[in-house]
């Protein structure tokens, strides 16, 4: 058995998605299986070390998971030709200086999205990498998740016929924090600090929407602040500056059309806390984070609308739960394992940067829609 030890210096692992997802449940999980193994025999071991600002909640952490390496110092790391992966979950604004500093030292990059605060500066970092010839990639998980690959399942079956729509619906009540904690950083609802709904999930939804349907030509969005006054992590009150809801229509290729509402300023009535409906020819379905139910065109029911009697149809109960078929890891983790197999053996990958910047121009484009009140194109980028 041939061991291969790949160093990954992981910048933002203090904050909750680079902790939970990215350190625990994909890079130490990795480790704590023995590693990655590859068909051959090889095993691609990954060895974090942890780059922050804070000396003593790095400390912390490396004790806690017995990590022998940490840094507040990035340039001192990104020196250092030992590590192999730069890996950034940092807030959106210190996000592109410090990978542009990443592939300058000539690393690989994998970057959670969105890559960059502008279309501009996205399209800056993939041509960088582009041409200093790094392997680089873009965290896209909700296509990983259980319930969108059993339908990415059914759309390459065929089971839809010629899709019509798509609807999402995604988020949660985020409390303001003055009676109840916040579940999200402060951070989030500064647009200062790049904070904003439509900057963090329309990045999501162009990805899923392009992978499974086709690619988005057309947006229309309006984006607002619900909720205008909220309170931070030590308990201060600022203003809300960036977006907490977003509601946007699509365009895709092929006519078909999506609505996609994504807000932090409502409260779940749902199965999920993301859900998409699909609209075929011949059959729909309804997928979220971990199931995926359908409804065949011959087992559609004929509703009849009539406001003057009771509904006397179970309409939840006439769909079928679509079975798992497979074993579903935690979807950060599969994406993790086939990056580092791009990084160890050159196999495919397509989620890139230039991939990442098609996210960062649809939020872009989607402010700009609500701002002037108007429907706009979405332009092909160039590689």
């Amino acid at each position: 058995m041939t061991c291969t030890t790949v160093r990954i210096a992981m910048n933002g692992v203090t904050g909750r998605m680079g902790y939970r997802q990215h350190l625990v449940r994909s890079v130490l999980a990795l480790r704590d299986q023995g590693g990655l193994a590859l068909a051959d025999g090889t095993v691609i071991r990954p060895e974090p070390v942890l780059v922050g600002r804070s000396a003593s909640k790095l400390r912390a952490l490396a004790a806690r998971h017995e990590l022998q390496h940490w840094s507040c110092d990035l340039d001192a790391v990104l020196g250092d030709d030992g590590i192999d992966i730069y890996f950034d979950a940092q807030i959106t604004a210190a996000r592109e200086e410090a990978v542009k500093k990443a592939i300058a030292a000539g690393k690989q990059v994998y970057v959670e999205k969105p890559t960059a605060s502008s279309l501009a500066g996205a399209r800056e970092l993939a041509r960088l990498a582009r041409e200093a010839g790094v392997k680089n990639g873009v965290v896209q998980d909700k296509l990983f998740l259980p319930g969108l690959r059993k339908l990415r399942r059914l759309v390459e079956g065929g089971f839809f016929g010629r899709v019509l729509s798509v609807r999402g619906e995604f988020g949660y009540w985020v409390f303001e924090g003055d009676w109840q904690p916040a579940q999200r950083p402060s951070w989030n609802y500064r647009a200062e600090d790049g904070g904003g709904i439509a900057a963090d999930m329309f990045p999501h939804w162009e990805y899923v929407l392009h992978e499974l349907f086709g690619p988005v030509r057309s947006v229309q969005a309006h984006v607002t602040t619900h909720i205008p006054r909220r309170w931070d992590e030590s308990g201060t009150p600022y203003d809300a500056t960036a977006d907490d809801a977003a509601y946007g229509i699509f365009e895709l290729a092929g006519d078909i059309v999506a609505q996609i509402n994504s807000s932090w300023a409502v409260r779940v009535h749902r199965d999920e806390l993301v859900e998409f409906q699909v609209d075929g020819t011949e059959g729909s379905a309804v997928a979220g984070l971990r199931h995926c139910r359908v409804q065949h065109r011959a087992g559609t029911p004929r509703p009849v609308w009539n406001p003057d009697v009771p509904a006397s149809e179970p309409f939840r109960d006439q769909w079928q739960e679509v079975p798992d078929n497979a074993g579903f890891d935690n979807g950060f983790k599969a994406q993790w394992e086939l990056f580092l197999r791009h990084v160890v053996r050159d196999e495919p990958w397509r989620w890139d940067l230039a991939a990442g910047a098609r996210g960062v121009q649809l939020a872009e484009l989607a402010l700009r829609s609500s701002a002037e009140g108007r429907r706009l194109p979405v332009p092909e980028l160039s590689r």
